[in-house]
């Protein structure tokens, strides 16, 4: 499947597209035709062929999104994307919209790995240290990894905070390296 540039300029025309508060509905809705196509052969093959026209296409997004109750506007959305040939794409257009929406409501997600569960107390302990790091509001993901030793990881956006023993250790023997 080709990349297609301009990814985040499909994002930006969303949001500039739909109502704020229609934005999670839209993620959502775009979401499941992005699952769809990524895991039905035929659905993919629909949405992003040649061999069908634009007018197919555009048909069968109305159909769908009559049965998803999608708003117009991203339904509207969706016909675009078809028509630009873009559709391959939607599931990295979907994580920009979700990008640049965080950044627009001043929010963050943040991917906690532990080797065991944390209490509720120290959750909110976390999410006020990574709100007072990060100025912004805090939404947190946990995966348990049974391999880590001790510690934790922390990925917020890009950034990664590893405390775990395994990065404390990498770490040392860094220094003893220089």
């Amino acid at each position: 499947m080709k990349r297609v540039k301009g990814i985040k300029k499909y994002a930006k025309q969303f949001l500039s597209a739909v109502d704020l508060n229609e934005v999670p509905k839209g993620i959502e809705q775009m979401t499941l035709i992005a699952t769809h196509i990524e895991r039905d052969k035929n659905f993919r093959n629909f949405m992003i062929s040649p061999a069908f026209s634009e007018k197919e296409r555009e048909d069968f997004i109305s159909y769908i999104a009559g049965k998803l109750k999608m708003s117009e506007k991203t339904k509207k959305y969706l016909v675009y994307l078809s028509g630009e040939g873009v559709m391959g794409q939607i599931t990295d257009i979907i994580k920009h919209i979700v990008s640049l929406y965080m950044d627009m409501k001043k929010r963050a997600k943040a991917i906690v790995i532990t080797a065991i569960q944390i209490s509720k107390d120290d959750e909110e302990r976390l999410k006020d240290s990574l709100k007072n790091i990060t100025n912004r509001e805090i939404d947190l993901d946990f995966v348990i990894d049974p391999s880590l030793l001790g510690g934790v990881r922390i990925k917020v956006g890009s950034t990664m905070y590893d405390s775990s023993i395994n990065g404390q250790l990498g770490l040392l023997r860094d220094r003893l390296l220089k």
